[in-house]
This record gives structure tokens, sequence and C-alpha cells, in this order.
């Protein structure tokens, strides 16, 4: 099978390919395990991470890939809940131990032998890949390939944040960075919370008139000051400014969810900039998200189905996965970035 495949972690540039394409065997399903043809598997900044060395203990070499559309091509001994030729997803999780605490209370994105997909095991970006039958999600009828992928990560942890937030009909929402998870929050929010406002910071000009034609209330640079206070806030960028300008803009006892894999090293002077009434004091709370749940995909799926919620979408063949990436790092993000692998 054809596979795009990472080596080793380097710096990604116009002048580098990190990732090669090669042709390695069909993998073979073991017990309760299925074999999925690839359809499609879409693009995630986790990636950039692995590829540029910011996220530890890849397995190398990997296949990267972590939102997966395909179909069940065989099953290994003891599958009962799959069949043969049912279209259906991978996400970011690949499989936990289903023993600990944290797996018994429905919590398995945050146990410690967690195994991610496209990091610890092989992922997407290629034509097949085996997987745990507990851990594939059937894909409603009315999603296309394409529309089905974004939303197997950054439309899940967006929903996870957006639970977290514990978030009103009628409150303000921020959304700090936009770009494939925030744009599907966006969506989300305004089918589940109809009366609430939403309120987009993002750096680019671009990115805020995009935010602003999927009807956001308002969009600025990260750094203003909300035109009104804010209930909850999602921040999905990488940088530390933001839980700055975050916490000032957030009302007396609302909540900050940090949706990101990763922050930048703080700069010293940032450090400083931080005032305790201004910023911290009130109740003020401020909540990390790790991963996401199998029940997150699952009832995310469903939501977006009956919303017709459908992220905007840009499509590479699997071949080109470099220059699709690397479009994801240098260019303004418009939605979600997809590799095209198989037809349905």
């Amino acid at each position: 099978m054809r596979a795009m495949i990472l080596n080793k972690s380097s710096l990604f540039s116009e002048n580098t390919k990190p990732l090669d394409l090669v042709d390695i065997p069909i993998p073979v399903p073991n017990k309760n395990e299925v074999l999925l043809k690839i359809l499609v598997c879409g693009i995630c900044h986790t990636e950039l991470d692995e590829i540029e060395g910011r996220i530890a203990s890849i397995n190398f070499p990997i296949i990267p890939g972590h939102q997966i559309i395909g179909r069940v091509e065989k099953t290994g001994e003891g599958c009962t809940s799959i069949s043969i030729g049912e279209r259906v997803g991978v996400a970011w999780i690949y499989s936990a131990c289903g023993v600990c605490t944290f797996c018994i209370q429905g919590n398995e994105n945050l146990c410690d032998n967690f195994v991610a997909t496209g990091k610890d095991v092989h992922g997407g970006y290629a034509e097949y890949i085996t997987v745990p039958e507990n851990y594939v999600y059937p894909i409603p009828e009315k999603l296309l390939d394409i529309e089905a992928a974004p939303l197997l990560c950054a439309g899940a942890i967006g929903y996870r944040s957006v639970k977290l937030c514990k978030l009103k009909n009628g409150q303000n929402l921020g959304l700090y960075g936009f770009g494939a998870s925030a744009h599907l929050v966006l969506k989300l929010v305004q089918y589940l919370y109809p009366k609430s406002q939403v309120f987009v910071f993002t750096r680019k000009k671009k990115e805020q008139v995009f935010a602003l034609r999927l009807h956001a209330t308002w969009a600025g640079a990260i750094t203003q000051p909300s035109p009104q206070p804010l209930d909850c806030i999602i921040d999905t960028t990488p940088v530390w400014k933001a839980i700055i300008s975050a916490l000032y803009n957030l009302k007396k006892g609302g909540r900050l969810i940090i949706n990101s894999i990763r922050k930048e090293n703080i700069d010293k002077q940032e450090l400083l900039n931080i005032s305790y009434p201004d910023h911290l004091w009130m109740e003020k709370e401020i909540k990390s998200v790790a991963n996401i749940t199998r029940k997150n995909v699952k009832e995310f799926l469903n939501i977006a189905a009956e919303a017709n919620l459908k992220p905007v979408v840009e499509v590479y063949p699997l071949e080109e996965a470099n220059e699709a990436l690397l479009d994801l790092l240098k260019h303004p993000i418009k939605g979600a970035k997809v590799l095209r692998i198989a037809s349905s």
C-alpha cells in the first residue's frame, strides 16, 4: 500500500519534504481488530507538531493522521459489532486500557495507557489501517467523507471544549484563534445555543473576515478588548498572549477553556504582565482539554448530522500531503484540510 511516512522530526519549510511516499505491506488485523480501506484523512496541526519535534515519544517511523474515514475491508477474530463494507471513522484515541479509574468513569482520554493514532501507532496518511473494533465510529449517511473527517478531531475536541464551558443559551462565548476546530465550534454553538453571541479573536485579517462570513457576532485581533464581557472563552492558539487577553475579557465567575495540545515558551515579560485583580480574581476558572473520549466522538457525529453541520474543506491527494501541511503552516486557514486517498 502507499503511505506517507515520517522518519524523524525536523524544521519544516518550503525547501523540505518531511514525509516520504513509500510502498509497504497492507497490515493484517489481529484479534478484535478491523482492517479499513482509507477513503480520506483530515490534516491537523498536531501533525506539524510531530514533524517539528514539539510532541515527545513518537514511535518513528510513523504514518501520521488521526481523522480517518474508511470502509471495513476485513475483520479479525472476535469482531462482532462491525460489518465488512461499513463506513466508519477513526479519531485521535486509538485505544486505552479499559480498566483504570479514568476508563471506568468514561474519561479514557486521561488514561495513562492512552494510545494515539498517528503518534503511537500508524495513522491515516495511507491506503489501509488496522484499528480495534471498539474504537471506530459509524459515520452518519448524511455526511460526505470529506465533511466527516474533520469532525473526528477538530469537531469532536471543539465539542468537548463547549461541554467544559458549560455555556448556557444567551451567554457570550469568545473564540481565540479561528482554524479548523474554532470554525466548527462557531457552527455548533449557533445550532445548540442560538441566542448566544460569539466573538472571535484572531491575528490574521483574512481569518476575521472568514469568521464574520460564518456569522460571528464580532471579529478582531487577539489583543483587542471584547465589545462585551464574555461568560466563556475557548482558546485554540499556541500563544500565551491569548490567555492573558482572554482572562482580561472574561466575566466574573467565567470559564477559560484551553483547547491546545501545546503552548509556546512563555516570554518573561508576558508573565510579568499578568495582573491578579485584572486577570485571575473574582473566581475565574481555567481548564485545559486533553484529547477526546469515545463518547465525545459518537455524540458529536450525531449532532453534526442532525444539524447539517459541515466544515469548510480544502482537498489534496495523498501524495501532496507535504504541500497540504505547508499550506496549513504558512497560509491563512480557511476551515479544514483533507487528504483524498480513495473513492467511496
